[in-house]
């Protein structure tokens, strides 16, 4: 047989395929064509067809690369100077003077144990291919935490429900529904989307995507999502841009920075202790406070939470979210209180 899996050949694990490639890619000076790739590198190989019917392959080639670059490894393109615009003559490479890490970063074996158990943690099964390129990057970069951590490792749900079904739609370009519930508005709405791009940012995940209802790019918190996340069959769109997670992080940060607000914290509460931990700002004996944010919406919240041992100076849009949460919230006890039975 030319090449290809059997059908009851071992399935190579994802995290075993992409240390081979990064491996392979660390190890050449002038870089791989794909054809030597899917030839000879493992979990490519074991499928590969030396007949030409590897467009599957190739696919998981493209993929795989995206998945390198996520984690931060300078995986380069170079092209033929004989052959230029030729994709068949590209080569890969990563450049190994600028993977390698610093010669003063060493890491202590109580280090390499907790390094160990942070893949751990994501031991779910909607965390596990994130479990699986942690592994992948730590042993790529020559570390192998070989003592088992004494105890246990928690399992923590870290995602929105709508994490998985966005991440894999992302992978497959498919195009998404859900109901989006946006602040100031009272019910959700259905949206139709382009996923381009998952981000985490403050905590807190954010999905990059092209709105075809408005035919623009829209940034959507996945915690105001509600319901199921579909995909719409037959759908399909272009690979996003490199780099577009790094642009959205920036963004972010951008609108962060422009909002601004000033509080006034009771000395010793709870809310001085955790948001004076962020603030970038501070007069003590005045006990204000000065804090960046991003999402007013998502900021109101927090800042209802704590009741009377915070108080908005500014901005007054910011002021007005939070009198209105706490407004809700004393409404609401009237309305099941004693008396208004």
């Amino acid at each position: 047989m030319a090449g290809g899996a059997g059908k009851g050949e071992l399935k190579i694990p994802v995290e075993d395929r992409l240390f081979s490639l990064v491996l392979a890619l660390l190890a050449t000076e002038t870089g791989l064509l794909k054809a030597e790739i899917l030839s000879t590198v493992r979990g490519y190989a074991e499928r590969y067809d030396t007949g030409g019917q590897n467009a599957n392959l190739e696919r998981q080639f493209e993929r795989d690369k995206d998945d390198i670059r996520e984690l931060g490894i300078p995986l380069e393109t170079v092209e033929s100077p004989d052959r230029p615009g030729d994709n068949q003559a590209l080569r890969y490479r990563i450049p190994k003077g600028q993977y390698d890490l610093p010669d003063e970063v060493r890491f202590t074996p109580d280090e390499l144990a907790l390094l160990g158990l942070a893949a751990e943690v994501w031991r779910e099964a909607s965390l596990s291919a994130d479990s699986q390129r942690a592994l992948t990057k730590l042993r790529s970069l020559g570390i192998e935490p070989r003592e088992p951590v004494i105890g246990y490792a928690p399992r923590l749900r870290v995602r929105d429900a709508a994490f998985e079904p966005l991440r894999q739609a992302l992978d497959r370009r498919q195009t998404v529904r859900f109901r989006y519930f946006k602040p100031g508005e009272r019910e959700p709405r259905l949206r139709t989307v382009n996923p381009l791009a998952v981000v985490l940012h403050e905590g807190r995940w954010h999905l990059h995507a092209h709105d075809l209802d408005v035919d623009e790019p829209r940034t959507f918190l996945l915690s105001r999502i509600i319901g199921t996340v579909t995909t719409v069959p037959g759908s399909s769109f272009d690979a996003p841009p490199l780099g577009i997670q790094d642009r959205i992080i920036a963004e972010l940060n951008e609108l962060r920075e422009r909002n601004v607000a000033d509080l006034a914290v009771t000395a010793g509460s709870d809310a001085e202790v955790r948001l004076g931990k962020r603030a970038i700002e501070g007069d003590e004996d005045a006990g204000v406070i000065r804090l960046h944010y991003t999402d007013a919406a998502v900021f109101a919240d927090e800042l209802a939470a704590y009741g009377p041992e915070v108080r908005v100076l500014s901005p007054a849009s910011l002021r007005s979210a939070v009198r209105d949460r706490l407004a809700a919230v004393a409404a609401a006890h009237r309305d099941h209180s004693p008396e208004a039975s």
